[in-house]
């Protein structure tokens, strides 16, 4: 088992290759001080707005946060929100080289939100169908040339179109070819698309679609776990909420699984958690830590993201500080 501060200080400087659904969170934050008179909903004033990152591009800022090397791979519109994204990659240090403007709105989700952090309402900007043609294939150049000097490959799918079957074959064999370990963040409930993966990640309600299991007890989210890695031959993480993550690590061909309980004190947001933890996997498993030590590294990133509102990212400080907040 790797000392996990020898395992933070190791993070900085791994390449890693993030494909797949970029996004732009725009929050509109305000006062509520009345209810409208024309309908039964409360009346913002507005006071100021602020443009995150999110999904893909939310995987590649906590990857840059940690001081690491983010290539960005996926798709955005002609439009203003795309400009917002770009400039908010660049301050963040990510290399948006690998982004392949198409015909479509770039996904922005607008939420209307109260100064106590209170959501009113989310007007969303998408489209959804697959790529194709002229985009298709430029992502797939994009991802076997951003794989080319990666230490590890992820695949962020929100099912906005980018992580096609042509797209995720490009990154298995782009891997597998580099000899480096591909993981992805799954939203179809067709778990035999993502075979050739490394490492599956879903959260316990897209295990559930996956699998048809409930998952209430360690024993339901074994069960998943294992059928999960029966239709992809990959190594499967189910994060679990409040109750933690379960692990199953089949490296070797073996099963060596376990439970991590879930390391939050507080929980403010949910929202992005999942980039959270997929970044560290990613991170840790480039500097060559066993999964294991990847699970409980990123299990203690996501506790301290889900205490701030909204997508949010952990430094290489911040975790160092946690863990030794642990050992004390």
């Amino acid at each position: 088992m790797t000392n996990l501060h020898t395992l933070v200080s190791r993070l900085p400087g791994r390449r890693v290759a993030v494909v797949g659904d970029v996004m732009l969170d725009h929050f509109l934050i305000g006062h509520v001080d009345r209810i409208s008179p024309e309908a039964p909903v409360p009346v913002v004033r507005f006071d100021r707005e602020e443009f995150r990152l999110g999904g893909a591009a939310n995987v590649a800022h906590n990857i840059a946060a940690m001081a690491g090397r983010a290539t960005l791979v996926g798709l955005i519109g002609e439009d203003d929100a795309a400009s917002h994204l770009r400039v908010a990659l660049k301050a963040a240090g990510v290399d948006d080289a690998g982004l392949v403007a198409d015909r479509r709105p770039t996904t922005r989700k607008v939420r209307v939100v109260t100064s106590r952090n209170q959501q009113v309402v989310r007007l969303d900007y998408e489209e959804d169908n697959e790529a194709s043609g002229h985009a298709l294939t430029a992502l797939c150049e994009q991802v076997a040339l951003a794989a080319r000097e990666a230490d590890v490959v992820v695949l962020s799918d929100y099912r906005k179109g980018v992580v096609s079957p042509a797209v995720i074959q490009t990154a298995v064999d782009a891997a597998r070819a580099r000899g480096v370990p591909l993981l992805v963040d799954p939203k179809l409930p067709h778990a035999e698309r993502y075979r050739g993966t490394t490492l599956v990640t879903p959260n316990h309600h897209e295990a559930e679609l996956m699998t048809a299991i409930t998952i209430r007890t360690p024993d339901d989210a074994r069960g998943a776990a294992r059928q999960i890695h029966d239709r992809t031959g990959a190594n499967v993480l189910i994060t679990w909420g409040e109750h933690g993550m379960w692990l199953l690590d089949a490296s070797d061909g073996t099963f060596r699984e376990q439970a991590l309980a879930a390391s939050a004190r507080e929980v403010a947001d949910v929202t992005g958690a999942g980039d959270t933890v997929l970044a560290l996997l990613a991170l840790s498993l480039a500097a060559g830590a066993p999964l294991s030590d990847a699970a409980r590294l990123a299990n203690l990133a996501a506790g301290l993201v889900v205490a701030r509102f909204g997508p949010a990212v952990v430094g290489v400080s911040e975790l160092a500080a946690a863990l030794d907040d642990m050992a004390s």
